[in-house]
């Protein structure tokens, strides 16, 4: 369902919003641009710090008002993090969570096009998140959002003026109700980082809840760690660190045998799964690295190991 944004306009107000920000080894000039950028247009900001080394976050913050510093000594997970923010936008009594990874750098009026959109939507339907469209930092392509289909997912980029109902939206630029948070459940800290976005969507829809992608709420942001052009793929290929592949292949087989999964999503994902395995493994150094990693990973899925990165292979 694609819907045309309506001509009245419902009441939001954004400093009922608290912005999440996690962040782990961040760029420090990076992160000082989305830090501003989001307290521009929220009520408050809470920066939970994931044991970064050699980069002092709360120097970096500074004395900046409307923040809220939390810090583990090591890595607890991206889970955690995002499950202890939540907690901590709750106990100052929000209304709304704005969920932004380090590198996320928000269009100005962004959260008001989010908010202004969820309240509007949320008159029919029992809304989970909203989501804005992003531009790649790199390629400067836009993101399609998406449906699950088989053999392929289906992929819309939208334009001025609509909202697409879709099936999943990534963590970072999420506009999400504390009342669904309380509905759904928070994020599954034993998947610890990789596709808990999806497996919360699939939580959400699961019990009733829509999402929506917001194609007005714009953002620049970057997945993975590098970009590699392809002619098979526009969009350009995207990397990520060997250990990543770890949780990469474990989470998704364990989402496979969630009761909450979509059998279509399972049915698509699973070529695509053998596919990263090839590629990573023959054509990206260091291949015999990345496949280890990966080979341990769909092993400890398959019997039903989760958690932090197992020792020996971080």
């Amino acid at each position: 369902m694609t819907s045309q944004m309506p001509a009245a306009r419902a009441a939001f107000d954004a400093h009922r919003v608290c912005a999440v920000i996690v962040t782990y080894g961040p760029d420090p000039e990076l992160l000082r641009r989305v830090v501003d950028r989001v307290l521009q247009q929220v009520g408050h900001l809470v920066v939970f710090d994931n044991g970064s080394r050699g980069v002092d976050v709360e120097a970096l913050l500074g004395a900046a008002p409307g923040i809220s510093l939390l810090a583990s000594p090591h890595n607890v997970g991206l889970g955690s993090a995002l499950n202890r923010s939540y907690e901590q936008a709750q106990s100052l009594g929000f209304d709304y969570v704005l969920l932004m990874d380090q590198d996320s750098v928000l269009e100005p009026g962004m959260v008001d096009v989010l908010g202004t959109a969820l309240v509007e939507l949320a008159v029919n339907e029992r809304i989970a998140a909203v989501g804005p469209q992003f531009r790649d930092a790199r390629s400067g392509m836009l993101a399609p959002f998406v449906r699950f289909g088989f053999p392929f997912n289906h992929k819309l980029r939208g334009g001025q003026g609509q909202r697409i109902s879709c099936d999943f939206l990534i963590t970072s630029g999420s506009l999400v109700p504390m009342s669904a948070l309380r509905d759904i459940g928070a994020m599954d800290e034993s998947l610890f980082i990789d596709n808990l976005d999806m497996d919360w969507c699939f939580r959400a829809k699961r019990s009733g809840h829509a999402l929506y992608g917001i194609c007005d709420a714009q953002m620049s942001h970057s997945i993975g760690e590098e970009l590699l052009p392809s002619r098979a793929k526009p969009d350009g290929v995207i990397v990520h660190k060997p250990f990543r592949l770890y949780f990469i292949m474990r989470n998704r087989v364990l989402l496979y045998g969630r009761a909450y999964t979509p059998r279509v999503w399972i049915a698509q994902d699973v070529p695509r799964l053998l596919l990263k395995l090839v590629g990573n493994g023959l054509f990206l150094a260091p291949r015999w690295i990345r496949l280890r990693f990966m080979l341990k990973g769909l092993w400890d899925g398959i019997r039903g190991r989760a958690g932090p990165l197992p020792p020996g292979h971080r």
